[in-house]
């Protein structure tokens, strides 16, 4: 415990050696010379964007402040209990430098959050890749997981898409998730994701292997400019459907779009108005075209591309392993649980915080 107590009153220590104190207080500055001009107001995507960052960077502050002043108060508590004996004191004590380590870690990741974009909402898309009904259940046991781990941050999310399998699962789905520093926590979630076990649709009960796509976009902000020509897209309507394909409304509501020099196809149908799910397909359009810049940017657009083409074996980002053993393994950063029901019921945020602290 003494050992712990000295690394905590460490300042260096506190948040990894990562954390400068007077960086975050001149973005704080930055964000408050900018809130303060006349015109600010005005523009309220703007507004929205800066609010946020204030809030974000302000947080990681108070929390720091908050830290260091529990250090001190357990430090006393601590030197005092040991003079005097007193185990329960001192149990006590260990139970607060562990929440203090604890509060310091996630913290630590925060600081990682201060990418281009990171403050962003989402649009989660999943893929079941070959193999139909196992895959199409594997996707959806991925979109379970990440609404559950929604469920537990708060984070409020629509579903804007999904086609269902023809016995069970899903074939695709497209989420929009809305919450704090979204596309900075989920952008390392990107790519194939593969589960091993007994298959329940093989009367013979035999291991199979299951792949599914996981491809997260940032919701861009409306003024952040981006071209789409007509001439460009290929808008097809259709009628919505249900489980089994079956149709769900009487008229052709649904929209598709295809951006023809790109191939990016999105689509909306949880809307009866065409209209609406028009006006949706044009903001994952945007988003869309937004990653894909981004991405040509960085000069890995055409690995991008090459994966998104071949769900399968050569571009996995994580291994889900049932039987014959139990096991989640991310293949970037090796971290692992040996509890995968946990895992799949939304306890990902060691996975999450890894991506984060590795990319």
């Amino acid at each position: 415990m003494k050992l712990q107590l000295a690394k905590l009153k460490n300042p260096s220590i506190v948040l990894g050696g990562i954390f400068d104190k007077e960086n975050i207080e001149n973005k704080l500055k930055e964000l408050e010379k900018i809130s303060s001009n006349e015109n600010f107001w005005k523009d309220q995507n703007l507004v929205k964007k800066i609010v946020k960052q204030k809030k974000f960077f302000q947080n990681i502050l108070d929390s720091f402040n908050k830290s260091l002043k529990d250090i001190e108060n357990v430090s006393d508590l601590f030197e005092l209990a040991s003079q005097e004996k007193d185990e329960e004191t001192l149990r006590d004590c260990n139970q607060k430098i562990n929440k203090i380590f604890s509060d310091i870690k996630k913290n630590e990741i925060n600081c990682f959050l201060s990418g281009d974009n990171d403050e962003l909402d989402i649009y989660l898309e999943i893929h079941a890749g070959a193999g139909g009904t196992e895959s199409q259940d594997w996707a959806d046991m991925l979109r379970r997981m990440y609404i559950k781990w929604f469920d537990k941050k708060k984070f409020k999310y629509e579903i804007v898409s999904e086609h269902k399998g023809e016995e069970a699962g899903i074939k695709s789905s497209t989420i929009k998730v809305e919450g704090n520093y979204l596309y900075g926590q989920m952008k390392t979630e990107s790519g194939v994701h593969r589960l091993v076990r007994i298959s329940p649709y093989d009367s013979g009960a035999r291991r199979h292997t299951s792949f599914a796509s996981v491809w997260v976009y940032p919701a861009v902000e409306d003024d952040i400019d981006i071209v789409i020509n007509d001439k460009d897209l290929r808008i097809d309507t259709y009628r919505s459907s249900g489980a089994g394909g079956q149709h769900v409304n009487t008229t052709d509501s649904a929209v598709r779009i295809t951006h023809l020099p790109t191939k990016i196809v999105v689509q909306c149908q949880n809307e009866r108005s065409q209209h609406k799910n028009k006006e949706t397909c044009f903001k994952i359009l945007r988003a869309r075209l937004y990653e894909h810049e981004i991405q040509k940017k960085e000069e890995e657009n055409k690995k991008e591309l090459n994966s998104k083409t071949d769900i399968g074996w050569g571009h996995q980002i994580r291994s889900y392993v049932l039987q014959p053993y139990q096991l989640v393994k991310d293949l970037r950063n090796k971290t692992e649980s040996t509890n995968p029901q946990s895992v799949l019921d939304g306890n990902i945020d060691r996975f999450i915080e890894e991506g984060i602290k590795n990319r």
